[in-house]
């Protein structure tokens, strides 16, 4: 009996995955909140973008903790949200960088919905055509074909000098990283990383190979990772500078 008692007085605890809203100064952002078995402290991060947030808490944390963790962080959150670039929407008569080279958006009607790169007085532009209703869709087709192409040549290239084999190679659009590599061997990217200039768009490519062999980001992931992309510190710092504009642009 007493026992029973006891366990009636424990604090609820959270769920595995739970999902739900957090207003911060004034912006109401989805949250999630996933349970870690590695974990021994709580984290909070931001996706990229600023679409949403993501709190890593250990095995079977108290409800409560975790609204106590983001009280004390709400400063934190304000300030860094605040520093988040602003999320245009694609349409015509904005640029967007493809390989790293900004490109005029120019909306021509007609029946066929093709999108193609061009060059006129005023620089590179990128020509979509068929209904105005369409264009972004359009827009992001056209980054994951070109996203395609590009990096599955690329895949094929590094994987070759790294003696390894990619089962899968996957395109998405993903918020809280730029690729991924599972352990057997499929590769994953986000096909906005087709903005960034070219020696990104490679790094990108031989960071994820580089997984391929060394599962880690220990000392001879990095040195494989130099190996095939000798610009690795260089475009990751890029990356890192320059994700989030490339993240909150809106293809919605």
């Amino acid at each position: 009996m007493p026992f029973g008692f006891l366990r009636k007085l424990q604090p609820p605890r959270l769920a595995p995955v739970q999902e739900r809203e957090h207003v911060v100064a004034g912006r109401t952002l989805p949250l999630r909140i996933v349970e870690n078995d590695r974990a021994r402290r709580l984290t909070l991060r931001i996706d990229a973008g600023g679409r949403g947030l993501r709190v890593t808490v250990p095995p079977g944390l108290a409800r409560g903790e975790v609204e106590r963790f983001l009280n004390r962080h709400q400063g934190w959150l304000e300030q860094r949200l605040a520093k988040v670039p602003d999320q245009p929407q694609v349409r015509p008569g904005i640029k967007i960088p493809i390989r790293g080279l900004p490109h005029l958006i120019v909306h021509e009607g007609g029946s066929r919905g093709t999108v193609r790169q061009s060059q006129d007085e005023n620089g590179p532009t990128l020509l979509v055509h068929g209904d105005r209703a369409h264009l972004a869709r359009r827009v992001a087709d056209f980054l994951k074909r070109e996203a395609k192409r590009d990096i599955e040549a690329l895949v094929a290239k590094h994987c070759e000098t790294a003696g390894r084999r990619a089962k899968a190679i996957r395109f998405r659009d993903t918020t809280s990283r730029w690729g991924s590599c599972t352990s057997d061997g499929t590769l994953s990217f986000s096909w906005r990383i087709m903005m960034a200039p070219a020696p990104v768009i490679n790094y990108l490519v031989a960071h994820e190979v580089a997984h391929l062999r060394e599962m880690n980001h220990g000392p001879q992931f990095w040195k494989l990772c130099e190996e095939l992309c000798p610009d690795t510190e260089r475009c990751k710092a890029w990356l890192k500078r320059n994700g989030g504009a490339l993240q909150a642009i809106q293809f919605e």
